[in-house]
């Protein structure tokens, strides 16, 4: 009776070692369970999918008429202006601020995201299809027929194969509990997409007319001031889901009534159709201010 000259292995029908197979699982595994914790970034926007901007150019005075021809859209009517006949606008010299760069960090995390999701999932599909494939052995022609090389560990192959397929079914699980959760999204106080921008100026409205209706008694008798960044988490049936200080104002009794205040003004909106459809959950980031006069206010900072 012959011996089969080789029993060709799940790595090798993937083109990768044993080794590397698993450790390539391994990692995808490891990284697919870090994505299911809640990323929690700052000021985040969706350049992917966001609208054209619309560009606004706020100018320091105004006119009586309004210009027959404008070149650009602002606060105000200006007729004029300037000092020479170029089509030049004012820019500010400074660098892009903090906020810009934070969101930038948030845009490559999250396509570091996807970028993983997809990998996790051509893995799986290949490791499915080489293993619904038949064990099928071909037998070597006469002139490749070669001696039979006896396999000090016969079970080795079995057993990595074994490791293998305990790794895929890890990495399915989890991917699929990660593609259960809730789709959350990081928006900060500038977005360009209209319906957010929309959205998150009617809720600074609401939060800021709540605030100033009942102003802490706390701050107002001992008369405490400063900012807060809050992170508010709300559901997209427009529930709260979350509230988080992100950067303490150094007064526990600010923080708190900041947190306060959010609650009380809780239940917002629900998501229009554009953010329902990309979310289930809107987290907003931005910085709360409690001013002399004891008045609340919100700012993009």
């Amino acid at each position: 009776m012959s011996t089969p000259s080789h029993l060709p292995s799940l790595p090798s029908r993937l083109g990768i070692t044993p080794l590397l197979g698993i450790a390539l699982l391994a990692s995808l595994g490891i990284h697919l369970f870090l994505l299911g914790f809640s990323f929690k970034l700052p000021s985040v926007r969706e350049d992917n999918f966001l609208s054209p901007p619309l560009e606004v150019v706020l100018v320091n005075s105004k006119s009586a008429r309004k210009p027959l021809k404008a070149d650009a859209l602002a606060q105000a009517n200006l007729e004029g202006g300037g000092n020479t006949d170029l089509d030049r606008r004012a820019k500010s010299p400074l660098p892009s601020s903090a906020v810009d760069q934070r969101e930038s960090g948030a845009d490559q995390a999250e396509q570091r995201v996807k970028q993983l999701e997809a990998q996790a999932r051509q893995i799986m599909t290949q490791l499915k299809s080489e293993q619904s494939l038949p064990n099928m052995q071909n037998e070597p022609t006469p002139a490749e027929t070669k001696p039979a090389e006896a396999d000090p560990r016969p079970t080795s192959l079995v057993a990595r194969s074994l490791e293998m397929a305990k790794l895929e079914a890890q990495i399915s699980r989890e991917y699929s509990a990660y593609q259960k959760r809730p789709k959350r999204m990081f928006v900060g106080a500038r977005t360009q997409s209209y319906a957010f921008a929309r959205y998150i100026e009617d809720w600074r409205i609401k939060v800021e007319r709540i605030g100033n209706q009942h102003y802490p008694e706390a701050a107002r008798s001992q008369k405490l001031y400063g900012k807060l960044q809050l992170t508010v988490s709300i559901k997209s049936d427009g529930s709260l889901d979350d509230v988080e200080v992100t950067r303490s104002s150094g007064s526990k009794i600010l923080d708190a009534a900041a947190v306060a205040i959010v609650r009380r003004a809780a239940p917002y909106s629900p998501f229009p159709e554009e953010i329902r459809n990309k979310a289930d959950i809107l987290s907003i980031t931005r910085t709360w201010n409690f001013i002399p006069g004891d008045q609340l206010s919100s700012s993009n900072d």
